[in-house]
């Protein structure tokens, strides 16, 4: 019978539900409501209007003193009764948010919250098989190098490449964004609440000493249950290492017990990675069908310098580096590597997508499970082309406005370094690039309530940011791999 590919079914997944979610979006994004006091109002509100649509939500209401209240909820520029998201608002006024989920959510956005909650079920499978599929992976593949020397060359290769990818990065966004120039083409400044945006009052040196430390775990079974994939991918390989020191049938027991469950979790992520189409379906449909146009256009060259860049790196860069240096052909290894590349765009968590990126790298690309297993887990926790790119097109974009001006060369050599390292301590999940952005704001003397700007924009650069910090992965362990290959191997 004949049987779609796997990267088909998910693309057309993500086609079909991009399509579904923007009927929606353009039929059922409007609703107008106006609620008495009878109809199940919070106590001491005497009636309410809602205009809800995918652009904003505006509450109005009067209380039992009689004033009438007015609440917005948009991530487009507004007033001091204007927040950027319903968590912000129901800080402020918890009512206005009781009466918009009672009565005047639109059906776009009521379907938009069961696709989200359904494609939550898919990646909630895949956070379910993640750690014990690195945990074994990773057991499986450094004891079969036999030798810490062979941990210490791959080790050593892989932080050389996602540290060259990285600034190679972080320089096409700089180049990209002093061309187009996105700030200083004149959309107006949004007026942003210093309480609704991402804050840390970490300074650069704090957040990479917590990386560090994070690799030392208190307690390894809190972070196998949390989980902090630094600490486990650190106490894993400390274990593999002292494992190899040991020898004998211990080392072989461990061994062999180890490839039992590797080979147990990827017969469970084989079968969860069969449901990708239908996960992507809901996750792409849930974002098209609450997300309007309308918040785009503000934000246009800002959204086109970030498309550019990510677009240089990722069809431009990391093939070249595919073709030279692991002397594969970049369109074959695309075509391996699609499944996992389109569910990071979907999901917009490249730790999420990390099962599917191992089976992916090993059943379809040909990449030994020694080198798989040690570069993707790693790469998940601190290779971020995509992330570190975005931050610096982003706090140009944002410096261009606030400044009117472009940053002088030595300020943006302080933006590249500080997005370099600071995207180490990204993350893997949705927005975690908006908190290390913080950083580099203060790096530079901007204020970091600017930050609000590009939230309007932020979830769909986020997929495509996601999507190219998957792909570098990949491409590094082909890199990896293919040097390996090329080196004696170590008894």
């Amino acid at each position: 019978m004949f049987r779609l590919a796997l990267h088909w079914q998910i693309l057309l997944g993500m086609i079909a539900g991009s399509l579904i979610g923007l009927t929606l979006n353009y039929t059922s994004s409007k609703r107008n409501v106006q609620v008495e006091s009878g109809d199940r109002l919070p106590s001491g509100i005497r009636s309410a209007e809602i205009e809800d649509s995918s652009e904003a939500t505006v509450i109005q209401y009067i209380d039992a003193s009689g004033n009438q209240i007015k609440r917005t909820v948009s991530p487009i520029a507004g007033d001091k009764d204007h927040f950027r998201s319903f968590d912000a608002l129901k800080k402020v006024d918890a009512d206005a948010v009781e009466i918009y989920e009672a009565h005047g959510k639109s059906v776009a956005k009521q379907f938009g919250d069961w696709f989200s909650k359904l494609g939550g079920l898919f990646l909630r499978m895949l956070q379910m098989v993640a750690v014990p599929l690195i945990v074994t992976s990773l057991l499986t593949g450094v004891i079969g190098l036999g030798s810490s020397t062979g941990i210490g060359r791959m080790f050593r290769r892989t932080i050389f490449y996602y540290l060259c990818t990285s600034m190679l990065a972080i320089i096409t966004g700089l180049v990209v964004v002093n061309v187009v120039r996105p700030g200083l083409r004149g959309q107006p400044v949004a007026k942003v609440k210093a309480d609704e945006v991402a804050h840390t009052s970490a300074s650069l040196v704090d957040v990479l000493f917590g990386q560090f430390e994070a690799m030392i775990p208190k307690n390894p079974l809190a972070a196998l249950a949390e989980p902090n994939f630094l600490s486990v991918i650190a106490f894993t390989v400390a274990f593999a290492l002292f494992t190899i020191s040991v020898g004998g049938k211990t080392s072989e027991r461990i061994g062999e017990l180890a490839t039992a469950g590797f080979d147990v979790m990827m017969a469970m992520t084989m079968a969860i990675i069969r449901l990708a189409p239908i996960g992507v379906f809901f996750l792409i449909a849930a974002v098209t069908s609450t997300q309007g146009a309308g918040v785009f256009m503000s934000l246009l060259w800002y959204v086109v310098a970030v498309a550019v860049a990510l677009g240089i790196h990722a069809f431009i860069s990391l093939p070249l580096i595919v073709k030279v240096f692991a002397k594969r052909s970049p369109i074959e290894f695309a075509k391996a590597m699609s499944p996992a590349l389109l569910t990071a765009f979907s999901s917009a968590s490249s730790n999420g997508t990390l099962p599917l990126t191992m089976s992916n790298v090993e059943e379809r690309a040909g990449i030994s499970n020694r080198t798989g297993s040690f570069v993707l887990p790693l790469g998940a926790t601190i290779n971020m082309d995509g992330t570190a790119l975005y931050e610096a097109v982003a706090v140009l974009f944002i410096a261009q406005l606030h400044f009117e001006r472009n940053l002088e060369m030595s300020e943006q050599i302080v933006v590249a370094l500080t997005a370099l390292l600071a995207s180490v301590g990204a993350a893997g999940i949705p927005h975690a690039g908006l908190v290390m952005m913080a950083i580099i704001l203060h790096a530079v003397g901007l204020p970091l309530e600017m930050q609000g700007v590009i939230l309007a924009v932020d979830r769909v650069l986020d997929m495509c940011r996601t999507s190219v910090n998957v792909w570098s992965d990949a491409v590094g362990c082909a890199v990896v791999d293919a040097l390996e290959n090329r080196q004696p191997s170590v008894t």
